[in-house]
């Protein structure tokens, strides 16, 4: 492990990752993020909550561009892969949609109702459901971009060697789980030493597929090691992509770059697609 957290007890590593309370007007921003998701599911209300699998949270919100043959973007919410929902973050369509690009948005099952490994399994699950539906709306399932924001950061990392990825954009993502293991964020995910390793990006094989990884400068320590470290380790194996840091945006904030059709996030999610 390189870095700051060896150096973290159980309870120093509880605030290191505790972005809600990092930011004072965390709930204000989450609640907007609610209202501009419900005002653009009014806007587009025809394909919410499609089932994916049996499960509750096994559905998928999909947003289709005026484009045809045009890239999917699939963005997968963080929440510590035990809270949050896809709901709030429908607003991100906003950005990607401008420039014809289709939007995804895939639930998943939470923690403790589901296993880590379980959740990697649901989100794969939600790609190939994606890939046999999307092209009947428009999409070039050949050309799919996997985003996800915090934990969502970690599970689209994961993904990046599905069939049909061309890319990742890992915003604000988790990498490396050891030190979630050793949190009170693993009282609800049990993490087993298997999946430890297993499950981290950061210490599987890695993906030649590009990914770029962003964070907030406002943001948490370990966050910014997070994402830099993993780049680093890319860097060093010369996989293409990269990393950058977003200057003056905290964990939630950050997010208003995708949302935006001139948003860094958005030019980002642009340059994976643009090869292609």
């Amino acid at each position: 492990m390189t870095g700051l957290d060896r150096k973290l007890t159980g309870t120093e590593l509880d605030a290191a990752y505790d972005n809600t309370g990092a930011v004072a007007d965390s709930a204000r921003l989450l609640a907007g993020f609610d209202e501009r998701s419900r005002l653009l599911a009014e806007r587009r209300p025809e394909r919410l909550d499609l089932r994916y699998g049996v499960r509750e949270r096994q559905r998928i919100d999909y947003f289709a561009s005026s484009a045809v043959n045009a890239p999917l973007l699939v963005f997968i919410h963080g929440g510590y892969w035990q809270m949050r929902r896809k709901e709030t973050f429908r607003f991100l369509a906003k950005g990607p949609l401008r420039h014809g690009i289709h939007v995804a948005l895939p639930g998943y099952t939470l923690a403790p109702d589901q296993t880590l490994t379980g959740i990697v399994a649901e989100i794969r699950d939600s790609l190939r459901w994606l890939r046999e539906h999307a092209a009947a709306w428009g999409a070039d399932c050949s050309r799919i971009v996997v985003a996800g924001w915090s934990a969502g950061g970690h599970l689209a990392a994961m993904m990046a060697d599905e069939a049909g990825v061309v890319g990742v954009l890992a915003v604000s993502g988790i990498f490396d789980l050891e030190p979630i293991s050793r949190c009170g964020l693993n009282e609800k995910l049990r993490l087993t030493p298997e999946e430890i390793t297993g499950l981290s990006p950061q210490h599987r094989p890695l993906s030649r597929s590009p990914l770029i990884a962003a964070c907030g400068s406002a943001e948490l320590p370990e966050l910014q090691r997070q994402s830099w470290d993993f780049a680093r380790l890319r860097a060093a194996a010369a996989l293409p992509g990269g990393a950058f840091t977003l200057p003056g945006r905290n964990h939630f904030t950050i997010l208003h770059e995708l949302e935006a059709p001139e948003g860094k996030l958005t030019a980002a999610l642009l340059s994976l697609i643009q090869p292609f």
